[in-house]
């Protein structure tokens, strides 16, 4: 047994500002003991994907290909990190990814953009609810900057 608060952290992380503070939340949290910190990135699966009369549209090969080589190279950054590529609906891919691995704490963006809201029923309200361990939301740093001026 560990001295350290978590054993495994699963760090959620998109192509967003709010997913860096998250993630480097992951990785100070990480630094505090000899725990495991998974990077995950799901890709949703595409519905139906055609080509139009203005080019080419990637296949969903293509896309879950690039997915996978942009989380190769932003884990990459981190160093105690490991890349975690998951399929599906992200919320649901997440919590059950958890489960598999024993995880101890979630930490994810704890906001998105009124159309990813409105799309996907909150990312963030589906993981709080239904992870089967800890989960850390956190605020993009607008969001609290915007707090702190209007209270100061």
């Amino acid at each position: 047994m560990t001295t350290a608060p978590y054993d495994r952290i699963i760090a959620c992380i998109d192509d967003d500002a709010a997913s860096d503070r998250a993630l480097e939340e992951a990785v100070r949290l990480r630094a505090l003991g000899p725990g495991k910190l998974d990077i995950v990135h799901v890709a949703p699966r595409p519905l139906l994907l055609v080509s139009g009369p203005y080019g080419y549209v990637a296949s969903p090969v293509d896309l879950y290909s690039e997915a996978q080589r942009w989380l190769r190279e932003r884990a990459a950054e981190v160093p105690s990190g490991s890349p975690v590529m998951l399929e599906g609906y992200p919320p649901r891919a997440t919590c059950e990814y958890a489960e598999q691995v024993g995880a101890d704490l979630i930490v994810a963006a704890a906001h998105r953009g009124i159309v990813s809201r409105a799309m996907l029923g909150g990312f963030a309200a589906y993981v709080a609810y239904h992870a089967p361990c800890a989960v850390l939301l956190v605020r993009p740093a607008e969001e609290v900057d915007q707090e702190s001026a209007e209270a100061g």
